[in-house]
């Protein structure tokens, strides 16, 4: 399988919301607000922070936002990770997840964040071996009221 991850643009805000609705369908828990993803929201986060769409031969396959913190743009949070079902198993989200940390540490970045849903448990070894630790003492910012708090996970890029 060929595979390139490249930037998303403004142009991809549709595609990156019918990827993230179809990965997530049947695996997240219906109450995500990722099942009610639109163009407009990705439109907006990519125009806050960026996004990354992975092709497995030429074909979208998955994609990935980060959006920096509010109250300090030095911290981003990595958002909507998603595969489509048909790639998994193939540790596809790891080039996802790398794309991330190698612009967030060129971008002098001090801190990226990410959240795992309470259903999604399994995902907490995968993000430690890239060097994110627990955070418990952190709320997510997009964390949906409507459903269990999730784990927030942090790794320092400045020490």
């Amino acid at each position: 399988m060929d595979l390139q991850v490249r930037e998303a643009t403004f142009d991809d805000a549709q595609l990156i919301a019918d990827l993230t609705r179809a990965a997530w369908a049947g695996k997240v828990a219906a109450t995500s607000s990722g099942h009610r993803e639109m163009a407009s929201g990705v439109a907006e986060h990519l125009q806050m922070g960026g996004g990354f769409i992975l092709m497995a031969d030429e074909i979208p396959a998955g994609s990935v936002r980060w959006l920096p913190l509010d109250s300090d743009p030095s911290i981003w949070e990595v958002a909507r990770m998603s595969v489509l079902p048909e790639y998994r198993g193939h540790s596809l989200s790891q080039h996802l997840l790398e794309a991330v940390i190698h612009r967030a540490l060129a971008s002098d970045v001090e801190e990226l964040r990410l959240a795992v849903r309470s259903d999604q448990t399994r995902l907490l070894d995968l993000y430690a071996a890239y060097g994110f630790e627990l955070a418990l003492e952190l709320e997510y910012t997009h964390a949906n009221p409507f459903e269990p708090s999730p784990t927030v996970m942090r790794r320092l890029l400045k020490r």
